[in-house]
């Protein structure tokens, strides 16, 4: 094997121990009912709504797992900004962006991040002062936050993204995982799990998984982008 191939590689199986640990953890501490019937109730109606604005003639979904700096959010903006630039209509993209595993902080709502210590538990770093994030940093940014050599500002917070069409969804069954991480010991997983389900932002979907969402937008003509 090639040198240049061990530390990626080294880096993915420890993420996946890290993930399947969280997993356990989670697992151990609350017991999850991981039956269908179980996973059904945190939907606005038809959990497959959202892609009936799939429409564009040049489409494309995210998949993020991870924080990842700014690039969740950054390449959705780019696809919008170069595909303008090369004459299609803002109308003419259909751009999804699925938040799940470690990356499903950024669907919810300030509060939730000073109260569960967010920047903590999913180890996100504010880039422009490079500590731990004290609110959600991509919702409601202020402007000129995020300015990119060349390109200069560049608005990439969920809301500027929504507003110019970008559909974020939010993996359920990682906030049922993830809630009960945060629950702990306490015996209360289903509160702080009602309580995350509130604090999702508006406008973003909570669909059953991350990867079910993956799926559902790669069947209606989205190619694939996997966000690290």
């Amino acid at each position: 094997m090639s040198r240049l191939n061990v530390q990626p590689r080294r880096k993915f199986l420890q993420s996946l121990t890290l993930g399947a640990a969280a997993f356990g953890a989670a697992g151990l501490t609350t017991p999850i009912n991981a039956s269908a019937g179980s996973i059904n109730s945190n939907y606005n109606n038809d959990p497959e709504e959202w892609m009936k604005k799939i429409t564009g003639k040049h489409r494309i979904v995210y998949d993020v797992t991870e924080p990842h700096h700014q690039f969740p959010f950054a390449w959705p903006r780019v696809f919008l900004l170069t595909n303008e630039a090369t004459g299609t209509a803002p109308g003419d993209c259909s751009v999804v962006v699925v938040l799940r595993h470690n990356a499903i902080p950024f669907a919810m709502d300030h509060h939730l991040w000073e109260k569960y210590k967010f920047a903590e538990m999913f180890h996100v770093t504010d880039v422009n002062t490079n500590m731990p994030a004290q609110k959600n940093p991509f919702w409601k940014p202020a402007p000129g936050t995020y300015k990119f050599p060349g390109f200069g500002e560049v608005a990439i917070g969920i809301n500027e993204l929504q507003e110019s069409g970008v559909q974020f969804l939010v993996c359920d069954a990682a906030l049922t995982v993830m809630s009960a991480v945060a629950a702990g010991d306490t015996g209360n997983a289903a509160d702080v799990k009602k309580e995350w389900v509130a604090g999702v932002l508006p406008g973003i979907h909570i669909v059953p998984s991350g990867v079910w969402a993956v799926g559902r937008a790669q069947e209606k003509g989205c190619a694939y982008c996997f966000v690290r």
